[in-house]
């Protein structure tokens, strides 16, 4: 589940008819994920036949999900009101596992 939040977020550096008062610092959430054996079931299966892997589709949704809730928790608590510049990268981290790490970041300011 999101956490619901007032803190803005931008994938823009600034944000329009506001002022960045304060720059609160770099912010970031990281989760690192493998399918379950029922996703990793299902994606083998469809990985076979082609087309879209909904249940590997579904973890990394979840991935995101996790990693952008816990970089809006990091700026809560450096007294942020919104996040600009926010993305996110991912990368394989165990091939055997099929683990993959996500990050979600980006810059903590407080918008006036």
């Amino acid at each position: 589940m999101a956490i619901q939040s007032s803190i803005l977020v931008s994938t823009t550096f600034d944000v329009q008819g506001r002022r960045i008062r304060e720059y609160r610092g770099v912010v970031r959430g990281i989760t690192v994920r493998a399918p379950t054996i029922a996703q990793g079931i299902l994606g083998g299966l469809k990985s076979i036949v082609g087309g879209s892997i909904g249940a590997y589709t579904e973890m990394c949704e979840q991935a995101r999900q996790a990693a952008y809730d816990l970089m809006i928790e990091h700026a809560r608590q450096l007294g942020a009101n919104a996040v600009v510049g926010m993305s996110f990268d991912a990368s394989e981290v165990a091939s055997k596992a099929s683990a993959t790490e996500v990050l979600c970041y980006g810059t903590a300011v407080v918008l006036e």
